[in-house]
């Protein structure tokens, strides 16, 4: 543990310094390929940096902010595009913005600078505590829940999963929420919008599922595909090639994270999941195209949400979870938590 800790120490001191370059040499340099290979090396150590922390509670969510999307903000922010461009006044908010997944909510920045008052995002603030608190006390209970699997079916375990890696997302990044809305007096953004709500499966994953990742592929694959698909095949389908590449990046994305806590050679899996989830979403876009649009046929809400989900689950299932389990990774995930609870009692 006490290993770990330092190597996170050592981790965030590398990061801080990285971005600080960042922020008063390369942003100094002309956008585009010159600014480009100034942040090469940093991109680089960033990719590098979270794999020398071996705990998956620590190392996956670093993989995820900053091999991932802080990577991909300095690819934006090369070509002055994304959320560090132009650069925040102060350095501390440059780093702060790069490593962060959150987006301030536009009202209340308005009320921060005082055009708006400020009483309907304070009352929301304690809401959003309960609502944390009481997401961690089922999360924990799931944990607690994995020292009996014994005595679930497989099918049940995979439903335990699912709702796991759900609640520890939302608990991950509002824990983080929580301190940055203090400290910057904002609201900010929803990071999902009830996925289990979706009505389609380009609802549940542009609308409702993790919106900040949704937003940065959005502004770094999706956008610039299409604008070239347009020119190449016009624009009823130009969407149909960049949602497809949308989705392998992400692929590839996860796969680098599942890299991080499996720690074996990829087998491609997680890849193949979100390449099905690219040939859904695409073939979901030609139906409503071909047959809504021209009201010749649509599916009812109450059919094609439960259908979107059940699509989701069972290739996630078939290539996803069943991947982390069949390399014992849930009962590593339990092992982290027991030790993580051993050390709170040392301490205390």
């Amino acid at each position: 543990m006490e290993g770990e800790l330092k190597n996170f120490i050592r981790l965030w001191v590398l990061t801080m310094t990285s971005l600080s370059y960042c922020f008063f040499i390369a942003a100094k340099i002309p956008k585009g390929l010159p600014r480009l290979l100034s942040l090469l090396p940093v991109i680089t150590l960033l990719s590098i940096l979270p794999f020398n922390i071996y705990s998956i509670h620590l190392g996956a969510p670093l993989v995820f902010c900053l091999s991932w999307h802080c990577n991909f903000k300095l690819l934006l922010f090369a070509f002055d595009q994304g959320p560090l461009s132009p650069p925040p006044p102060e350095a501390h908010l440059f780093i702060l913005t790069a490593c962060s997944l959150f987006k301030i909510k536009q009202a209340s920045l308005k009320t921060k600078n005082g055009e708006i008052p400020s009483k309907e995002n304070d009352s929301k603030f304690p809401s959003m505590i309960l609502e944390t608190t009481n997401k961690a006390t089922l999360l924990v209970l799931l944990f607690f829940s994995y020292n009996y699997k014994q005595y679930f079916h497989k099918h049940v375990l995979l439903i335990l999963y699912f709702l796991l890696t759900y609640l520890a997302i939302q608990v991950f990044l509002v824990m983080l929420a929580i301190p940055a809305q203090i400290l910057l007096g904002v609201e900010l953004e929803p990071q999902f919008n009830a996925p289990l709500l979706a009505t389609s499966l380009q609802d549940f994953w542009g609308r409702r599922w993790n919106l900040r990742v949704s937003d940065t592929l959005r502004s770094t694959i999706y956008n610039p595909l299409r604008s070239i698909s347009t020119r190449i095949i016009g624009s009823r389908w130009a969407s149909l090639p960049a949602v497809f590449a949308t989705f392998v990046t992400s692929g590839l994305m996860h796969e680098l994270i599942y890299y991080h806590i499996i720690r074996e050679n990829p087998t491609w899996e997680v890849t193949w999941f979100f390449v099905l989830q690219g040939i859904f979403v695409d073939i979901e876009i030609v139906l409503k195209k071909k047959l809504v649009a021209t009201d010749k046929f649509q599916l009812h809400r109450a059919i094609s949400g439960p259908l979107a989900l059940a699509i989701i689950a069972v290739t996630a299932g078939w290539l996803s979870y069943t991947q982390l389990l069949r390399n014992g990774i849930d009962e590593k995930i339990i092992k982290e938590f027991n030790v993580f609870l051993k050390f709170l009692k040392g301490s205390a």
